[in-house]
């Protein structure tokens, strides 16, 4: 597929080299290229472009900026280039504050998540959270001795949650589709109790599994 990155950080260019080694074509989204010049360079398959540019080429979206720049990002892509389309959304609403004894801040509450806000500026498109719950050293290929992690997923629309499952089963991951939109204000805050053993004993080596009986 065609697919789309909006965000250069290291989650965004961590996830385009993993959709390179699937085979999938990608841009990434971003109005000063010059910043991933030597990244570029590297990848010389990848192209660049606006974020509308690129919206209207991919058939998949990736979002995967900082949660405080999530709606103006998606506001720079022109509603009815993602209408219809997967917005993979890897997003955590971190607050502009440091945290506090190792947990941190949102700027959500528990009753209306990133995602659910991010779903009203666009409403065609079809918003699936996933990827927020780990950090990028593990978001493709993860490796912990021969167990899958799981990586919880939420969206509105069936097909679109199909289609990011058939991805991040590629990625290596097994999959808990938790409902509708409105788990991901569950799902979100999965960053914050991922991140307090960094913040604590600086161990940023894991990932939460879901066990059966």
């Amino acid at each position: 597929m065609n697919i789309g990155i909006i965000g250069t950080g290291i989650v965004g260019r961590t996830l385009a080299e993993g959709f390179l080694k699937h085979g999938h074509q990608v841009r990434l989204a971003t109005r000063h290229p010059e910043k991933i010049q030597d990244w570029l360079a590297e990848h010389g398959q990848v192209g660049t472009g606006t974020h509308k540019e690129v919206a209207a080429w991919a058939e998949l979206v990736v979002l995967a900026v900082k949660g405080t720049g999530a709606e103006a990002a998606v506001r720079l892509c022109d509603a009815k280039d993602l209408a219809g389309k997967t917005v993979i959304d890897a997003t955590n609403p971190i607050a502009e504050a440091p945290p506090e004894n190792g947990v941190l801040k949102f700027f959500t509450t528990l009753d209306d998540s990133l995602m659910e806000q991010l779903q009203r500026v666009n409403p065609a498109a079809h918003f699936v959270k996933a990827f927020n719950s780990v950090g990028s050293a593990h978001m493709v290929g993860p490796d912990f001795g021969g167990t899958k992690p799981t990586m919880f997923i939420c969206g509105n629309d069936e097909g679109a949650k199909g289609q990011v499952t058939g991805i991040l089963e590629a990625f290596g991951w097994e999959v808990e589709d938790m409902g509708g939109a409105e788990a991901a204000r569950a799902i979100e805050p999965l960053c914050m109790l991922w991140c307090i053993p960094g913040f604590l004993r600086n161990e940023w080596t894991h990932a939460f599994k879901l066990l059966k009986t």
